[in-house]
């Protein structure tokens, strides 16, 4: 079977709305790189958007399900609880930034973690408001995609959405959006749709990942902190995309100095498996009643046994400092492609391992190129690399390769991407 066959009974069989950027059926994966059903190979510069941040198939965490699956696969958690839930609980509250004691709880995935967040918050505050920022994004559910701050492809056709929520601008210098534009928003929201007394939320990603790569001001957060405390209104820090290791932190807030009210965290978490959670000061926390949190495959142990090699796997490796390494790494290479075709490039920027190359036209951050950047991820998947497009004008390049890759292989995917660039241009 080859992949052009696999593509049309793909097509034949799926929802049309549950595409593929790429027409590649992966046979084996190991670390940074991928190869086909045709036996090609791939270097990985998505990391299965950033879930697989400990590297395809890490042999720690494989070792650690297949263990379990010789023990049970799936008992309920909230029938029948195990150790392993128990454990990597205990190490999610100790990890997450701040003095306050904290609490978890487990579902299966990023949307899920930031509906139950925003379940936790009406709870524990009797309010119903949420604020979200534009360019935002937070999963697909009716509720999630409610508080995304785009609507292509993630929102068109599918309202009315929930009611009460909001959004509001999100800090962008390269776009002229000030730290005093978003709050000035959020006056005028206060003042003209919503009373700050029923506001129970404000989510916000530290990065915004669709939202094309911008890093929340540190200054940015530490005010958005100080109103909330000010309206008693819940902090929400989506790090579902930015958590574990990605930023050069465990979480990304914690550049910011900040503590969160609840954090929503997937992808990375499980190391491949499906699990997410939810943590947050223990007394939000327990606000909701018990059977109000949970679900069928919440926790799953396969899911449990995977994070704690996660865990493991971030400390013994030093991952965190490895993002730090890799990103430097790629952004010294893009700074290369930006020195030889200036015309092209709009901005570089980082976070980590969390990396963007904004693509524009005759030098002008005002005239993006979503063409070009369309053309380059195309052209890199047939060269045998992977890469990820996003931006509220779809003209960035997002690399988040696992961050146990090797820098040669770092150094081949960057050196392959200059010259499809170069032959593109």
């Amino acid at each position: 079977m080859n992949n052009a066959e696999l593509q049309q009974r793909k097509q034949a069989a799926f929802a049309r709305g549950e595409g593929n950027a790429y027409g590649i059926y992966v046979a084996k994966a190991k670390n940074a790189e991928l190869w086909d059903v045709e036996g090609k190979r791939y270097i990985d510069f998505g990391a299965g958007i950033a879930v697989v941040n400990t590297g395809h198939s890490h042999p720690k965490v494989v070792a650690a399900v297949k263990a379990q699956l010789d023990n049970f696969s799936h008992t309920c958690m909230t029938i029948t609880p195990y150790e392993s839930a128990v454990k990597l609980a205990e190490k999610l509250v100790k990890a997450v930034p701040g003095n306050t004691p904290k609490k978890a709880m487990f579902v299966t995935t990023g949307a899920e973690a930031v509906e139950n967040a925003v379940k936790i918050a009406r709870s524990y505050t009797g309010r119903s408001g949420v604020i979200a920022f534009n360019g935002g994004f937070h999963g697909r559910t009716l509720l999630t995609v409610g508080l995304t701050g785009k609507v292509q492809p993630y929102k068109a056709g599918f309202g009315p959405f929930p009611a009460e929520l909001y959004h509001v601008p999100y800090p962008n210098a390269l776009l002229d959006i000030t730290e005093d534009d978003s709050f000035e928003a959020l006056n005028q929201l206060f003042k003209c749709d919503i009373d700050p007394n029923r506001v129970a939320a404000i989510i916000v990603e530290c990065v915004q990942g669709e939202g094309g790569f911008h890093p929340a001001p540190a200054s940015f957060l530490k005010k958005l902190r100080e109103l909330c405390d000010q309206k008693g209104i819940m902090l929400i820090c989506d790090e579902i995309q930015t958590g574990f290791a990605r930023t050069g932190r465990m979480f990304a807030h914690e550049y910011a100095g900040i503590e969160a009210d609840l954090v929503t965290m997937a992808k990375g978490l499980g190391g491949g498996f499906p699990i997410s959670a939810v943590v947050g000061k223990a007394e939000i926390m327990d606000a909701p009643q018990p059977g109000g949190l949970g679900g069928t495959y919440a926790g799953s142990p396969l899911g449990t046994t995977a994070g704690l090699a996660v865990f493991d796997v971030i400390e013994e490796e030093k991952l965190c400092d490895r993002a730090l390494a890799i990103g430097e790494r790629m952004v010294n290479h893009l700074r290369d492609i930006k020195d030889d075709l200036p015309a092209i490039v709009g901005d570089i920027r980082n976070l980590g391992a969390m990396i963007a190359l904004e693509l524009v036209k005759d030098g002008d951050i005002q005239k993006p190129n979503p063409e070009l950047t369309k053309a380059i991820c195309a052209k890199a998947a047939e060269k045998g690399l992977i890469l990820l497009s996003c931006g509220t004008r779809g003209n960035v390049i997002r690399f988040l390769p696992p961050l146990t890759t090797e820098m040669e292989i770092i150094d081949e995917g960057m050196t392959l991407l200059k010259s499809i660039i170069r032959e593109l241009v």
